[in-house]
C-alpha cells in the first residue's frame, strides 16, 4: 500500500496533478513483449502505469512515434544500446527526443538447447572456427544492436572474421528462442534476462556470460575467464517525446527515480543479473552521444561498417 501511495503521488506530479486513467502516464516498449525491453518496462511499471509495445523496424517505429508526439508528459519509451545501432543513418535519431534516465546494464549470455552437443565455449569456439559460415548464430537484435556485437566481439577475439559468421536477427527473444529449440541455430546470444527463466529451469543451457564477473544466478564462466578477452554490457533507459518543458522533464524524471527505489526493482536486477546505472539529466545525454560514436566505432573497426 505504501509503494502504491508513493508511486501515485509521483505520477500525479509527472502528469500536472492529473492521474485519471485516461492521462495517466504510459511507457511505450518498441519491440515484441517477451523482449528485454518489454520485461525492463514491465517490472519498473509495476501495477501503476500501463505500459504498450510498438514493435517494427527495429525500434525505429517506436521512436518515430514518440518524436510525433512532441510536447506531450504523459508518454515515456524504453529503449537502450540497441535502438543506438538500429537508429544510426536513420531518418529519426534519438537526439530528437528527449533523454530521461539511464536505468541499468546487463550482461548478454551465449546459450544452447539443453540437448545441444556442445558442453562449453571452447568446445563451440573449436567447431565455430572450422566451419564458420556453418554454425548458425541466432539474435534478437538487428547489425549493431547489443546482441549483434556481441556476438562479433566474440568471433573477432576467437580469432574469426566477422563477415563469415552467419548471425540471424529474430524479431525479439520470444521468436528467437523458436529458433534455438527449433535447431534453427546452433547457438543465441542475448540479455540475460530474456532468458533467465529458460536457464533456471534447464530448458537452455548457458555457456557464458559476457560481463566482467562470474553471474551468481548463471552456472556458466563469462567469456574472459574462458579465455577470450570479450566484456560487454547492454544497457537501457528511458526517452520522451521531444518539445516538454523543463518542469515536465524534471517531474519525469523525479519520477523514474522513484521507480528506482520500489523492493520490486531492487529484486529484479538479482533475478535477471542487473546492475544498477541510473544516469539522469545532462549525463545520459552526453552518454547517449558517446555510444553513437562508439558502436559506430567497434563496426568499422571490425568491418561491418564504412569509415
Amino acid at each position: 500500500m505504501r509503494r502504491r501511495s508513493l508511486l501515485g503521488a509521483a505520477l500525479a506530479v509527472a502528469v500536472g496533478g492529473c492521474a485519471t486513467p485516461e492521462e495517466r502516464l504510459r511507457i511505450m516498449v518498441p519491440n515484441p513483449p517477451g523482449s528485454g525491453y518489454d520485461i525492463t518496462a514491465r517490472v519498473l511499471a509495476g501495477d501503476s502505469v500501463e505500459v504498450f509495445n510498438l514493435p517494427g523496424g527495429n525500434g525505429l517505429v517506436g521512436l518515430r512515434r514518440l518524436v510525433y508526439e512532441r510536447g506531450n508528459d504523459r508518454l515515456l519509451m524504453l529503449m537502450g544500446l540497441g535502438l543506438v545501432g538500429a537508429s544510426a543513418g536513420a531518418a529519426v535519431q534519438l537526439r530528437d527526443a528527449t533523454p530521461i534516465a539511464r536505468l541499468v546494464q546487463e550482461p548478454a549470455v551465449l546459450v544452447v538447447r539443453r540437448d545441444s552437443p556442445y558442453g562449453s565455449l571452447d568446445e563451440l569456439i573449436e567447431d565455430w572456427r572450422a566451419d564458420p559460415a556453418g554454425v548458425r548464430i541466432g539474435g534478437g537484435s538487428s547489425v549493431g544492436g547489443p546482441d549483434h556485437l556481441a556476438t562479433m566481439l566474440v568471433a573477432a577475439a576467437a580469432g574469426l572474421s566477422p563477415s563469415r559468421v552467419a548471425y540471424q536477427r529474430h524479431d525479439g527473444g520470444g521468436d528467437l528462442l523458436a529458433a534455438i529449440l527449433g535447431r534453427e541455430v546452433a547457438f543465441a546470444m542475448s540479455g540475460l534476462s530474456e532468458y533467465a527463466d529458460q536457464i533456471a529451469s534447464g530448458q537452455l543451457r548457458a555457456l557464458a556470460v559476457t560481463s566482467e564477473k562470474p553471474v551468481p544466478q548463471v552456472p556458466a564462466p563469462t567469456v574472459r575467464d574462458a579465455g577470450l578477452n570479450v566484456i560487454f554490457n547492454n544497457w537501457r533507459g528511458l526517452m520522451a517525446p521531444p518539445g516538454l518543458p523543463a518542469a515536465s522533464v524534471s517531474s519525469l524524471r523525479d519520477f523514474v527515480a522513484s521507480l528506482t527505489a520500489a523492493p520490486a526493482w531492487t529484486a529484479a536486477q538479482g533475478r535477471f543479473g542487473w546492475t544498477g546505472a541510473y544516469l539522469a539529466g545532462a549525463p545520459f545525454e552526453a552518454f547517449l552521444a558517446a555510444e553513437g560514436e562508439r558502436v559506430s566505432g567497434v563496426l568499422q573497426r571490425l568491418g561491418l561498417q564504412a569509415s
